[in-house]
């Protein structure tokens, strides 16, 4: 038996080897016959799926978009109980992905927070000196901060930016420097204003290589926002329309696209599309429209076949401008309706209680992150870079602080991230300084600031300072210091450490 079986194998042997040898034999041309066959069928796979195709090829550079809204309030928003703002894109969103509940900003107010959310780093290291910097500020972001986009762009990314940049203008204090504009942080391409459009010497400015105005590589497209009333009402249509066809352009390669829309900042514009469509008014119009722009931004993602391989993150600079809440006569007209909401939080813009750094915050991958999930651990913009950073495979700059967290093992389902680390954010007020601290559930303030000059009862300092526990007392109510002496001098110690820190490490521009 064991000779038949050892001379059948002979045969097998030699017959395969033999039809290798013969051209044109039916054996061959029956394997030819199938190999076309399978040939055939993984073309047409290719053809008639080409988003899983597409997908598969993309899974270990996703494309990223961050959406960022200036002045939007959490509670501006049909998914965090708003009862007459139509917000559903941005609830689908949410449901797509994970809506963080306790979602934070580093400052309650513009250029300090781009800055942290395009950086990783808290204000106090950016060397600006105040929260917001204006069209004639001599500084801007330093050229040796590493950027979100330049990071990405180092690995192949193609990368776009649409909307308010805040971050520096090019004038005759700062030598007209190209420095002070997005091209040298890091984007292939920019439509937007260069400061917030209520200023009066605010510009529409698009990126052109042969463009000089106001410096060489720039067009500006309008001036002297706001009384360019058409310009003004464009802006969220403008910058949702480049955003666009910067997507569809990049479709087939990695891509970064930073929407950092105008809206609702005051003044308020809306396209004629949208007034009077809203139950909430003029303010109720402007968010529709802005719910509607990320609608056709999420359905092009979908149309060009990456939604799946996309990490689209949504939040906004800071707290609604309660300042103008109670009045009526201002530049910006009767804007007693025209702000938003903090609710349930204290105060909102331009102050350190939750109302002005506690934010919507939204981040969704379908691929990778399970969707429709309300977190409650506490992250902040600071941990967006950091995150980004590790999932895309950039190297973390290791010659400056970052002051952000990786979250990735908060995002993905999959258990080889290592574990984040504890939460602590620093609230920092008009000097880019901190006036309050969290750890864990504890807030600890040494000064109150608000742009409303109301301090709601309470005086902080470091000999008194105040603090309260945000998870159960959201609207910062009850000041727990003397019952919890120990953790008011812990947070103290870890406050003043930081202070210390700032001090010595100082600024690029130092």
């Amino acid at each position: 038996m064991r000779n038949s079986n050892s001379s059948m194998n002979t045969n097998q042997i030699c017959f395969f080897s033999f039809s290798k040898k013969i051209k044109g034999t039916a054996f061959a041309m029956i394997r030819n016959f199938l190999l076309y066959k399978y040939m055939l069928f993984f073309l047409f796979v290719g053809i008639a799926y080409p988003q899983k195709v597409d997908t598969l090829k993309k899974d270990v550079s996703p494309n990223v978009v961050l959406i960022y809204l200036d002045d939007s309030g959490y509670g501006d928003y049909a998914h965090n109980g708003n009862p007459t703002i139509k917000t559903p894109n941005i609830t689908k969103l949410k449901q797509s992905g994970i809506n963080f509940t306790q979602f934070y900003v580093t400052s309650p107010a513009c250029s300090a927070s781009r800055y942290s959310i395009m950086t990783g780093r808290y204000p106090g290291r950016s060397g600006l000196g105040s929260w917001v910097i204006g069209p004639r500020s001599q500084r801007h972001i330093h050229k040796q901060e590493i950027t979100l986009a330049e990071g990405l762009k180092s690995i192949g990314y193609k990368t776009g930016m649409f909307g308010k940049w805040h971050l520096g203008t090019p004038n005759e204090q700062n030598g007209h420097s190209s420095d002070a504009l997005p091209l040298a942080h890091g984007f292939d391409e920019w439509i937007g204003t260069n400061v917030s459009h209520d200023y009066k010497n605010a510009m529409l400015i698009q990126s052109n290589p042969e463009g000089n105005n106001p410096i060489t590589g720039y067009d500006v497209l309008a001036t002297n926002l706001p009384s360019s009333i058409a310009a003004s009402t464009s802006l969220t249509g403008v910058c949702t329309k480049a955003a666009i066809n910067f997507i569809r352009s990049n479709q087939n390669r990695p891509f970064f696209a930073y929407i950092a829309y105008n809206m609702p900042h005051l003044g308020l514009f809306v396209s004629s599309e949208f007034q009077g469509k809203s139950r909430k008014g003029e303010l109720g119009d402007v968010m529709e429209e802005l719910d509607a722009s990320i609608g056709d931004i999420i359905n092009t993602l979908e149309d060009v076949g990456v939604r799946e391989n996309t990490i689209v993150i949504f939040s906004s600079d800071n707290g609604p401008w309660i300042v103008f809440s109670n009045r009526s006569d201002t530049k910006y007209g009767d804007t007693r309706l025209k702000v938003g909401y903090a609710t349930p939080f204290r105060d909102g813009k331009g102050s350190t209680w939750e109302g002005g750094h506690r934010v919507p915050g939204i981040i969704s991958w379908p691929a990778k992150i399970k969707g429709n999930r309300n977190e409650q651990t506490p992250v902040s913009t600071l941990d967006v870079l950091p995150t980004i950073f590790s999932i895309t495979g950039v190297s973390l700059p290791i010659d400056r602080t970052i002051d952000g967290r990786d979250i990735s093992s908060l995002l993905l389902s999959e258990g080889h991230y290592s574990q984040i680390n504890d939460f602590k954010l620093f609230y920092n007020y008009t000097d880019n300084l901190p006036s309050a601290i969290r750890k864990g559930p504890w807030k600890l303030h040494v000064r109150i600031g608000s742009q409303t000059k109301n301090n709601y009862g309470f005086v902080a300092s470091r000999e008194t300072p105040l603090l309260f526990q945000v998870e159960e007392d959201l609207g910062e109510r009850i000041n727990r210091a003397d019952q919890q002496s120990e953790k008011t001098l812990e947070l103290l110690f870890e406050l003043e450490q930081f202070e210390q820190e700032l001090k010595k490490e100082g600024s690029f521009w130092d």
